[in-house]
């Protein structure tokens, strides 16, 4: 079996993962986005996912999307990891979608970022922008506490090179994921209408999906383990 027909099934039988939770959370079919997360996959394997329809990818490292962004220009890439403050001014250029601002800090270097890619032509539109929830507020792993969101979120309405797109959440190890992602979606709802909520993984997409997930980040499942450095 070819690497393609492999990324194929993989997609099939994740989609109907999806689908089958949509259903049974009666949820409209095909409201819930797959983000495949393509971190240290190469972009040989991103291409034959645009083969197969995939519009949108998610990664973790900048310097890594940067460049695969770079060979495969037609392509949404997401970024999902965390981001150093120095980094924004690259992200800017290169992101369509932001998962992981959690500081007032990063939100201003983002958005100088944006608005100087925009003035350059390196970029046509605003950086979609999800703040990201840190449920036990561990702030090594990224994100901000409950009570410093709705800051970030005026923070973010208030730029003119970002967008505010929604709320992204990763349980803590030990979390009940469904509690999270109920509490995380009653947040996101508190933060204004039509924004979305990011969360979700392999293990724990249906429960996140029943929870009133938007968008899931599913990384081995359809692109198998990473590969070995």
């Amino acid at each position: 079996m070819t690497r393609i027909d492999d990324l194929r099934t993989n997609l099939s039988q994740v989609r109907e993962r999806i689908a089958a939770v949509e259903a049974a959370a009666g949820r409209e079919a095909g409201s819930v986005q797959l983000l495949p997360v393509t971190k240290f996959h190469p972009a040989a394997d991103i291409a034959l996912l645009a083969e197969l329809g995939i519009t949108d990818v998610g990664e973790n490292r900048e310097q890594e999307a940067r460049a695969k962004s770079g060979e495969l220009p037609g392509l949404n890439f997401h970024m999902i990891g965390q981001i150093q403050t120095k980094k924004a001014n690259s992200v800017a250029r290169w992101a369509s979608a932001c998962h992981s601002v959690g500081t007032v800090k990063l939100v201003e270097a983002l958005d100088r970022g944006v608005r100087n890619a925009l003035d350059s032509g390196s970029r046509t539109k605003a950086l979609e922008c999800f703040i990201q929830w840190s449920v036990d507020g561990d702030l090594s792993r990224g994100g901000a506490v409950e009570s410093d969101l709705p800051e970030l979120a005026d923070a973010v309405r208030a730029t003119d090179g970002l967008t505010l797109a929604g709320l992204m959440v990763v349980p803590p190890i030990g979390a009940d994921p469904g509690e999270v992602f109920r509490n995380a979606k009653a947040l996101v709802d508190g933060l204004g209408e039509g924004l979305r909520l990011s969360a979700g993984m392999s293990g724990d997409m249906e429960a996140a999906i029943s929870s009133g997930s938007d968008i899931v980040r599913v990384g081995t499942d359809i692109l198998g383990p990473r590969p070995v450095a």
